[in-house]
């Protein structure tokens, strides 16, 4: 007897703990398709794509195939001024699409039906790639932002937006994010300014409708160092972010952030080794006294892990 009220009493623990996890998960789902995605949200899904993190697509959590943001001033097709540019995420050919493209739903009302109906983005092939936009649009007498299929609707294409835009516009923001998680940048640096006094320092906290289709938002915990959210629009130096990164203690000489200068590979942009060594000796010597100035930082190579990493900072932390 007493056995069957343990094993009634485990059930009831399981029924309970299961209704509860079935909340936290669904509650929440629910909320976000409820929501009305921003002009960030939309930006943040479809710079990062369909997942960042670990994946069957990514098992080794490298930020592979991952879509590519650049900055247009040109038509890729027709050469015209773009005036302003146009930020675009091109999903080269076998891109996982972002959650927002496979499942409409999740734009939230009033942005999936344009980005269905104007944008054109159920025309979308995965298959043989394409080129998305956020623009602007009404609905219900509002104005929306909207994901709009240019492929469809202007005849970009993947190849052609690259072209276009060539290395110095563009930006590998994807694989920055999945470099952000992996090498536990969010363990100290939140993305998530709270409804206190961190609006005066870090900018104002997000929006439900931020988050629409990212996943996971690594918001982060436990906050040892400055959030990070907004950092691009109170410093916005890529050769400040390079230096930082190699060493901290180059711009902030109390800094208790660790080097992340193996981030930077063997070679730098001109091909030439990196010989970390006699850095780290030269930089002894200069907190010795015997240099007046630091040894220099080598510039990153454009296919660098710390090129994408400083890509996704000055991007989409804004």
């Amino acid at each position: 007897m007493a056995f069957r009220q343990h094993k009634l009493g485990a059930a009831g623990v399981g029924l309970m703990l299961g209704f509860s996890m079935m909340i936290t998960l669904f509650g929440p789902s629910n909320d976000f398709r409820s929501g009305v995605s921003t002009w960030v949200g939309l930006d943040k899904q479809l710079s990062l794509g369909r997942l960042i993190g670990f994946s069957y697509e990514d098992p080794t959590v490298s930020g592979e195939g991952k879509p590519i943001t650049v900055i247009l001033d040109k038509d890729p097709k027709t050469g015209a001024a773009i005036d302003p540019p146009v930020r675009a995420y091109v999903y080269k050919a076998g891109t996982k699409f972002s959650p927002g493209i496979n499942h409409n739903e999740l734009l939230g009302p009033g942005v999936e039906e344009l980005s269905t109906g104007i944008g054109k983005i159920g025309s979308a092939s995965m298959s043989s790639g394409a080129v998305f936009t956020v623009s602007k649009g009404e609905f219900n007498g509002e104005e929306v932002d909207y994901i709009e299929n240019t492929t469809a609707t202007r005849g970009w294409t993947p190849d052609a937006a690259l072209r276009t835009a060539g290395d110095e516009n563009t930006r590998y923001v994807g694989k920055g994010k999945t470099i952000y998680i992996t090498e536990g940048c969010w363990w100290c640096h939140t993305l998530l300014p709270e409804q206190t006094q961190d609006w005066q320092a870090f900018g104002a906290p997000p929006f439900l409708g931020d988050f629409n289709g990212e996943m996971p938002t690594a918001f982060g915990s436990d906050r040892k160092a400055p959030d990070i959210l907004h950092v691009a629009a109170r410093n916005s130096s890529r050769e400040w972010m390079t230096m930082h990164f190699f060493n901290p203690r180059l711009v902030q000489p109390n800094s208790i952030m660790p080097r992340f200068n193996y981030l930077w590979g063997r070679t730098d942009i001109n091909g030439n080794p990196i010989d970390i060594k006699a850095w780290s000796k030269e930089y002894d010597e200069y907190l010795a006294g015997n240099r007046i100035y630091p040894p220099e930082v080598p510039e990153p190579a454009r296919d660098s892990e710390v090129r994408a990493l400083i890509d996704w900072v000055l991007t989409s932390l804004k």
